[in-house]
């Protein structure tokens, strides 16, 4: 078998733009042209999806690109049937790189006759051929144990702490970061303690899945800048009446950072009417041309993570590195001050 040479980049139709903007920033890294392999991701008119791979991959180190969003149950099926045509044409390694890992907010058994969904794909995706896992901000850091392969998580923390004291810079004394519940605490605490900001809790009681009953602050956020840290924002629905409840209790700001914008439904218009200043995601996700057009949305890359996180994977080289801000701040250095 030929030893690898270099990494080989190959892309579903999930987030192209992310797949492109990794291959670009490999480029610069490397000091030679990365490109996509080659590759049609088709259907059938009945909808089955087919994949033809244009490019040899025998021996060689792969790295799927594909994000589990919407449409998940395609952009998942594209994913599981990439990885066995790789294995089938005898690639040497298959890593799948999962910006966004979909199905994980069904990491356990929350009530009887329920299923475990995040083990499932974890199953699935091991079964196709995947031999290595690289994803962003992972729901439950237990479905790393979902996997007997390795799983590399990435932490979307370090790079928002950069850009908090980027567009913060003279305000940080203000700041406050909230957890929007009891379990993003310790998400929002490593975000706290990069910055030397306090911390704050929105404690929510629901009745049922969806709909909050109850919202209460534990802490004190009067005048200051609150910023609401949290993983993932759907219909936006928790996230407005959070900021409207830091305002009614005497914030003077409120802005928002999410990993993954997924989004859907009323989520857009709901966040362009509400109190928040600002709403800062990361592109793990494909922004929605209504995403890019919001007043009040911000998009933070996480191609120059990836593509560093992809190297190391690759050259063995440690990728918990990137967890520190010292380690990403040359990285991100053309968006981000030294400072």
């Amino acid at each position: 078998m030929p030893a690898m040479t270099e990494p080989k980049l190959i892309s579903g139709n999930a987030n192209r733009p992310l797949a492109s903007a990794i291959a670009r920033r490999m480029s610069m890294h490397r000091g030679m042209n990365v490109g996509l392999v080659e590759a049609r991701v088709e259907r059938f008119n009945d909808g089955e999806i087919f994949v033809e791979v244009f490019e040899n991959v025998r021996g060689e180190d792969m790295y799927i690109i594909q994000s589990t969003s919407n449409p998940a149950n395609d952009n998942l099926m594209e994913l599981l049937i990439m990885a066995d045509a790789l294995r089938r044409s005898s690639a040497a390694r298959i890593s799948a790189v999962i910006p966004y890992f979909g199905y994980a907010r069904q990491d356990r058994r929350a009530k009887a006759r329920t299923p475990i969904s995040a083990k499932l794909v974890a199953n699935l995706l091991t079964e196709a051929g995947v031999d290595r896992v690289l994803t962003l901000d992972l729901h439950a850091a237990q479905i790393q144990g979902f996997f007997d392969i390795p799983v590399d998580n990435l932490y979307a923390s370090p790079v928002f702490g950069l850009d908090i004291k980027h567009h913060f810079a003279d305000q940080l004394s203000d700041i406050m970061v909230v957890s929007p519940d009891v379990g993003g605490v310790a998400r929002a605490r490593d975000l706290a303690q990069r910055i030397g900001a306090p911390l704050a809790i929105v404690d929510k009681r629901r009745e049922k899945a969806g709909e909050v009953a109850g919202m209460t602050v534990i802490g004190d956020v009067t005048d200051k800048k609150c910023l609401i840290v949290d993983d993932i924002c759907d219909t936006a629905g928790t996230l407005v009446k959070a900021a409207d409840l830091l305002m009614e209790s005497g914030a003077t700001e409120v802005h928002s950072y999410i990993t993954h914008g997924v989004l859907s439904g009323p989520a857009v218009e709901r966040i362009k009417n509400s109190s928040m200043k600002s709403l800062v995601i990361t592109d793990s996700i494909e922004p929605t041309p209504a995403v890019r057009a919001c007043p009040n949305i911000r998009i933070v890359p996480v191609a120059p993570m990836f593509a560093q996180a992809i190297l190391n994977i690759w050259n063995g080289t440690s990728v918990s590195s990137l967890f520190e801000t010292e380690t990403l701040v040359p990285i991100y250095e053309g968006m981000y001050s030294r400072a």
